[in-house]
């Protein structure tokens, strides 16, 4: 055999370094790749082949190979070997360990790593029942030298990857080879430990004698540490604290190693971080002691001295080793926070640690630290302290509560961008965050975490966190604003975003309205700082300022201070002149430049805040009219109604949005008079304008014709970029009119207090059942105005049509298409580049009009949505209600695009119809209104889904075929993925809006009514039931539900399968069935599976579906047994004795509900698919030993039959010597 086998390793290596030389042809390489594989598969001399080769002699690239052919041998032929060629093979594999390595430093890491693979795949498949002194060779293997000890560490660390972490071998083995695991936890963990402390004490030798290759026993150390961190995520919590926590007080001591403290600080953050008994974990609370907390705090100094090699400056390289083990040193004092949280005041006696302070001032400098990372790690450990019952009252918490706050104003301050070098934090930054853009959303994140922890120190110190914000606000209310060196490009002197003055009035606003919200919240009146508050209120009222940024948060502190107002009423008209003020602010007036995103956000900010008070104040308002009209003074309601008025005067003053939310300000303080008539006259006198427009005849005629809303709104125009739109005009009163419905329906409500709203006449009368049946005063005016509404719905909806598409000019011609904002959040895309200089936006007369569409269409369906919960019973007793709304909302969607149908859907979920119908409109109602509205939508959604679906599998397969056809252009690409994703969005509404119409919420199930139809069980623990019968629909909902298992959405296929198939299902299975109807719902889960069964959430999902309906109906349709015969593999006398049990369970042994479970999983694997990359897999096959752990079965016998020990009856004989 010696001559094959040395032609065929020179073969071999021939063929290696062809596939390793970078100079090799493709073809070349090809070839020599087939041979080699041909090789492992087929050749008798894979073994001395792959032991030569593996020889020290050899190159390293050779050395590998020759050692993955052995891997390939023990994979994949191991079961078919005799027995003596396992121990050779063992041998030499053991031999190569021992003297088949070059020394520690010299060995590449990748020869070890696979003679470590080669070690675990036989111990995977023989021990311990054939190789019991596995552990004892191992530890005899570390006495030969540095680089078995390293070998022998990698070993015993993949074993417990692919044991415990991976799972990569069977249930039976993995179970033997953990539990003798378990059972020689002890003797491993000690040989771990040994083997750590002799090399760790070398390796300080060595330093301390200043020797020149102490690395050695450093490589070994950092191997036994990353093998403890192994083992500590799940060995027994006692073996963490065995010996007096001695592991614990080592790894705190290789804290000071610079070159072990980064694995050490890993393995001490997997052991603080354990779950499991509190009582247990008790023993961590050691790490709390001077010893413990003096060697952590002083690693943490002297790494993040090292961390970089000069902090005075900002630009200097971050050390990235050091500022690593800076991160796991803080995830270690938050982890240990943690334990501690969960253990005092639990039932384990553990107190508050002696040391808690120099514990809280370590964290606080990870606080303070430059790194933004670093100090956002903390955030949730200082919110978990500061709302602890216990540890929250400490006077050491209470005091970080004050230093926390002075931290947190450095910490809201946004710094640290990586583009820039304006701060110690912008290095760290650059390791930790690609682009500014992944640092602004994380910083926002962060932002709200500091909020967060703000708001729960508030509720112990809320006068102090005030104080401070008093100070902060009046500091830069005082403070001369600095625009830095990036300043706005629309306006000379004017913040950017990231001008020193606005990042410093952002940080202080959010952190005075997360201050001041708890103040009211946790502060008795009386004890209350009003006089303070409205000092501050003053300043900010007097403070004036042209900057939109700065504006921004000046009107947030006054919304923020305003329920001072209610304590000093008479400033109230100061704050509406204010705010007023704000609505039209312009940086420069009578400008014709577009307004930039920082103007829009000022006016809008101002608007949401008159919204927030008169919503969050109303009869504050009212009460102050009142006072005012004593005093002969002009009522504050009027004041804001006058000035209303008087904005509205000017169309072109504001946008249609910022009227609209004067409008809902009015109408939420009209609620507060709580009279029907007179809200019913102020609502009507509101709305006349709107109401005279929407209903002529003109605007009729113009809401019922396509082509003359086309040429109303000047769709069909050819229009020149630069000159003005004409109809633009149109546009803006068709959008206001929309707008004030919307605002009106919305808002308008009757008491909430039952008396009230009799004494008001809000109460029409009362149902059968003795509730109350309300009217809302809008409802004379919505109702008049709905005929036109559902019109422009229809008209909109025509526009679709070929006809009418023809009719948008060439200008035009897009203008139905995504518009690019809902394109990017569709994909998923990132925004664009933080644009730092809010330059004027500039829109497109595309651009308008798209977005005048989308807006249009959408508050269509929010009015409809609206009208259900406002209007209540005169909204759902119009007389052909359902028709008007098939009639309008369900016409031609066949060219509805998906991103029109989508909002439609999500609407009418998130508002009305069906859920909101099934829980408020009368039963009597239920088959004139609902079964007409949801019975034509979800056939027609059946329908279009399944074409959609089909469509998106085509091109699927043809994309596969067609791989290598690089004739598709990027934005066909891009524009296919588009049309995907909306389809998944689509169908996902349909379902949500299928289970709100259908399906209740799960339910708890009473422990004893588990049985389902035919005595059955059903899902355990809980049940989901259906809302209200609906008959003439109910296949369509079927169909739906059990189709849309088999379409590519896995989010949609589990929801469905584990919510939605089987509660619909089990409706009807006490019914007549057909036979037909029963296989095609069960083949539906199967092709399910098939689809989705290699995703593990929804194979679980569907494999319960499937056992439930063939438990539940095998017995009643035969036919169900033909579909599991066409399953590929399945074992029929399997399936027979499932059946036999099933049909007969007196007849046989009853079976465990996990086992059966798992019988029936067996038999329908065959159906479940795989993903591209595991079809072609070699499946590797480990053989199961014979069990060492099996329980003895107990043999079961009469209770009451006399034993060795006497009988049942004896022990209650009244014979005084038994007693």
């Amino acid at each position: 055999m010696g001559e094959p086998v040395s032609e065929m390793c020179d073969h071999l290596i021939k063929a290696v370094n062809v596939m390793m030389d970078a100079e090799s042809s493709q073809i070349y390489r090809l070839e020599a790749l087939k041979f080699c594989e041909e090789f492992k598969e087929k050749c008798p001399f894979c073994v001395p082949c792959g032991l030569q080769l593996a020889d020290k002699a050899q190159t390293a690239v050779v050395r590998h190979f020759g050692l993955q052919i052995l891997e390939h041998v023990i994979k994949f032929r191991w079961n078919n070997m005799p027995q003596q060629e396992k121990v050779q093979l063992k041998n030499c594999a053991m031999g190569l360990l021992s003297s088949g390595t070059y020394p520690i430093l010299e060995e590449e890491s990748h020869i070890k790593d696979v003679l470590a693979r080669i070690i675990v795949e036989m111990i995977k498949r023989e021990w311990p029942q054939h190789w019991p002194d596995m552990l004892k060779e191992m530890e005899a293997l570390t006495s030969i030298g540095e680089a078995q000890t390293e070998l022998v560490m990698m070993i015993l660390l993949r074993l417990a990857e692919d044991v415990i972490t991976f799972q990569t071998l069977p249930a039976q083995r993995r179970r033997d080879i953990q539990q003798t695991l378990t059972q020689n936890m002890e003797s491993i963990f000690s040989f771990l430990l040994t083997i750590l402390q002799l090399h760790v004490d070398e390796y300080r030798k060595l330093v301390n004698r200043q020797w020149l290759h102490p690395s050695a026993h450093c490589r070994v150390g950092v191997a036994a540490l990353s093998t403890l961190a192994g083992y500590i995520d799940w060995v027994a919590l006692a073996h963490l604290t065995n010996d007096n926590c001695r592991l614990l007080e080592m790894l705190c001591l290789l804290l000071s190693e610079t070159e072990l403290q980064l694995e050490a600080a890993e393995c001490l953050l997997i052991a603080i971080s354990r779950k499991g008994k509190l009582d247990d974990r008790k023993p961590l609370m050691v790490l709390f002691d001077d010893v413990a907390m003096h060697y952590i705090l002083s690693a943490a100094q002297s790494a993040d001295g090292a961390a970089t090699y000069n902090t005075s400056s900002p630009t200097q390289p971050v050390v990235e080793r050091h500022y690593i083990f800076l991160k796991r040193l803080c995830q270690v004092l938050c982890s240990l926070g943690s334990q501690l949280c969960f253990l005092v005041g639990s039932g384990v006696e553990v107190d508050v640690p002696a040391n808690l302070s120099k514990y809280t001032e370590a964290f606080l400098a990870f606080t303070t630290h430059p790194s933004q990372f670093l100090r956002s790690s903390t955030q949730i450990t200082w919110g978990t302290l500061f709302r602890h019952e216990i540890l929250s009252k400490d006077p050491v918490i209470i005091q970080m509560m004050i230093k926390y706050f002075r931290a947190t104003m450095t910490n809201l301050v946004k710094t640290g961008f990586p583009s820039r070098n304006d701060s110690p934090s912008c290095e760290y930054s650059r390791h930790d965050f690609d682009s500014d853009e992944d640092f602004n959303s994380f910083f926002n994140s962060f932002r709200a975490q500091q909020g967060e922890a703000v708001r729960n120190a508030c509720r112990v110190v809320p006068l102090e966190g005030f104080q401070i914000a008093a100070e902060w606000l009046q500091y830069q209310i005082s403070t001369p604003i600095d625009i830095g060196t990036t300043g706005s490009k629309m306006a000379e002197g004017l913040c950017s975003i990231l001008s020193p003055s606005a990042v410093q009035w952002d940080a202080m606003t959010f952190f005075t309205e997360s201050v001041v919200g708890q103040l009211f919240k946790n502060v008795e009146v009386e004890k209350l700082p009003v006089d303070q508050g409205i000092e501050l209120l003053q300043a900010v009222l007097n403070y004036n300022t042209q900057d939109p940024l700065i504006l921004s948060c000046v009107l947030t502190n006054l919304s923020s201070l305003f329920p001072f107002v209610t304590h000093r009423p008479h400033f109230l008209p100061q704050v509406l002149y204010k705010l007023f003020a704000s609505i039209t602010f312009e940086v420069v007036e009578e400008s014709k430049a577009p307004r930039t995103r920082a103007v829009k956000n000022v006016r809008r900010h101002a608007c949401s805040s008159i919204i927030k008070m008169s919503r969050d104040y109303p009869w504050f308002i009212l009460c102050v009219f009142i006072m005012y009209i004593s005093l002969s003074l002009q009522p504050c309601f009027d004041i804001l109604y006058n000035q209303v008025k008087k904005l509205f005067s000017n169309e072109a003053l504001l946008t249609q949005m910022e009227k609209c939310a004067l409008i809902e300000a009015l109408v939420l303080i009209s609620n507060q008079f709580k009279d029907y008539t007179k809200q019913k006259a102020f609502l009507e006198e509101l709305m006349a304008t709107v109401a005279a427009r929407w209903t002529s005849d003109e605007m009729r005629q113009v809401l019922l014709e396509p082509a003359l809303f086309l040429a109303f709104v000047g769709a069909d125009q050819l229009m020149a970029e630069g000159t003005d739109h004409t109809t633009g005009i149109n546009r803006s009163r068709l959008s206001f009119c929309v707008y004030t419905i919307l605002g009106v329906v919305k808002r308008a409500r009757w008491p909430a207090d039952l008396e009230e709203a009799k004494a008001g006449g809000f109460v029409a009368g009362y149902t059968p059942s003795g509730a109350p049946i309300y009217r809302n005063p809008c409802t004379p005016q919505v109702l008049a105005l709905l005929p036109n509404l559902l019109a422009l719905i229809r008209t909109h909806n025509n526009l679709f049509l070929p006809e009418n598409m023809c009719r948008l000019s060439e200008t035009f011609s897009r203008a139905y298409e995504v518009i690019e904002v809902e394109r990017k959040v569709v994909l998923g895309l990132t925004q664009p580049v933080l644009d730092i200089y809010d330059s004027p936006v500039y829109k497109t007369h595309l651009e308008r009009m798209q977005g005048f569409f989308c807006t249009l269409y959408d508050n269509c369906y929010h009015i409809l949505g609206n009208a259900g919960l406002s209007l209540h019973q005169d909204f759902y007793t119009i007389e052909g209600l359902a028709e008007q709304i098939v009639g309008s909302a369900l016409i031609s969607l066949d060219n509805v695009p998906d991103h029109r149908l989508r909002p439609m859907l999500h609407i009418l979920l998130s508002y009305w119809p069906i859920r909101q119908l099934v829980l408020s409109c009368p039963q009597e109602y239920y088959d004139s209104l609902l079964c007409p509205l949801l019975g034509p939508l979800f056939a027609y959604m059946l329908q279009r889904l399944n074409l959609r679906w089909q469509i998106i599998n085509q091109r699927s397969t043809v994309s596969m075929e067609d791989d290598e056809d690089e004739a598709c252009e990027e934005n066909q690409v891009t524009q296919e993925m588009l049309e995907e994703q909306l389809v998944r969005l689509v169908t996902r509404e349909v379902l949500d809006l299928l289970t709100h119409a259908c399906i209740l919420k799960k339910v708890p199930e009473p422990a004893g009514n588990k049985e389902d139809v035919d005595g059955k069980s059903s899902t355990p623990g809980s049940v989901t039931e259906l809302s209200l019968p609906l008959q003439d629909i109910y296949m369509t909902l079927l169909t739906i539900s059990f189709t849309s298992l088999s379409w590519k959405d896995t989010s949609n296929c589990h929801r469905t399968a584990s919510m939605v198939c089987w509660t619909l299902l089990r409706q009807v299975v006490g019914g007549n069935l057909l036979p037909e109807a029963v296989t095609w719902f069960y083949a539906s889960v199967l092709k399910g599976l098939q689809m989705h069964g290699q995703h593990e959430v929804c194979n679980s999902a569907l494999t319960q579906l499937a056992l439930i309906i063939y438990d539940n109906l095998r017995p009643r349709y035969m036919e169900l047994r033909s579909v599991m015969t066409q399953i590929p593999s399945i074992n029929l006398e399997a399936l027979d004795q499932y059946d036999q049990r099933l049909l007969e369970p007196s007849s046989a042994q009853k079976v465990g509900e996990k086992k059966r479970k798992d019988q029936f999983k067996k038999l329908i694997a065959g159906t479940v698919g795989k993903d591209l990359g595991q079809q072609f897999k070699k499946e590797v096959h480990i053989r199961n030993l014979p069990s060492l752990f099996k329980k003895p079965k107990l043999e079961k016998r009469d209770i009451v039959e006399p034993s060795e020990t006497g009988s049942l009856a004896a022990l209650f004989s009244p014979t005084q010597d038994d007693i």
